[in-house]
């Protein structure tokens, strides 16, 4: 989830004639040294003591937000860190119901998940994480969307720009979770130049060329 500092939502307020509210497009000065939106990793995590009765139902989100770009390994990270969540609250299984992003089917992700969940098997200690990708191109059957466009209204700061860290703030106040330390995506390394051999031909490599005298003709 990217949560900007530029967009506006679409919105309804009540406001008086005398002082309407009025969403002031904002710009990013040259010498800003935050970024114009934030990445962040988003689980609505919801559990039933008593699967019998829907009433019983917790619910809250785990948020941690990310510098950089999400990735397979910021991805690992924050699968990490919510079987641990998962592991104090006492559960043994969770199940993750998320789109197809790059980031979540990539082929790292599901490789450390058979290696996590057979670690777990073979233990007997942690949480097992169960992944269930959602149809293509179908945001609205995740609950979690819901959540994140009525986040963004409650964040919305009319008059001035936010800067990254209260964007962040506002987003944890919005949803009664804590502020928990950044992930940090790794640094990716220039590519590498291959060294092409240099061949250099020998004489007896060179190849011989045989000259013709042409006759003069009287």
């Amino acid at each position: 989830m990217w949560w900007s500092r530029l967009a506006r939502p679409t919105l309804h307020a009540w406001q008086d004639d005398d002082q309407p509210l009025r969403l002031v497009e904002q710009t990013v000065a040259r010498d800003d040294p935050d970024p114009k939106a934030l990445a962040c990793y988003g689980l609505l995590a919801r559990s039933w003591d008593d699967p019998t009765d829907p009433a019983r139902r917790s619910e809250e989100m785990w948020l941690r937000f990310v510098e950089g770009r999400p990735v397979s390994a910021v991805t690992i990270a924050f699968l990490r860190w919510c079987a641990t969540q998962a592991c104090v609250r006492g559960k043994r299984a969770m199940l993750l119901v998320w789109d197809n992003a790059s980031w979540h089917d990539s082929g790292i992700v599901r490789t450390w998940l058979r290696a996590h969940n057979r670690q777990v098997k073979q233990s007997g200690h942690g949480v097992r994480l169960l992944a269930c990708a959602l149809p293509v191109k179908s945001p609205w059957l995740n609950p979690i969307e819901p959540k994140w466009l009525h986040g963004k209204k409650r964040i919305i700061e009319p008059a001035r720009l936010l800067p990254a860290h209260e964007v962040a703030d506002r987003v944890c106040t919005a949803f009664a979770c804590p502020h928990e330390p950044h992930l940090v995506a790794p640094a990716t390394a220039p590519p590498k130049r291959k060294k092409t051999p240099i061949t250099v031909a020998s004489p007896a490599m060179a190849p011989i060329i045989h000259l013709s005298q042409s006759k003069k003709v009287a």
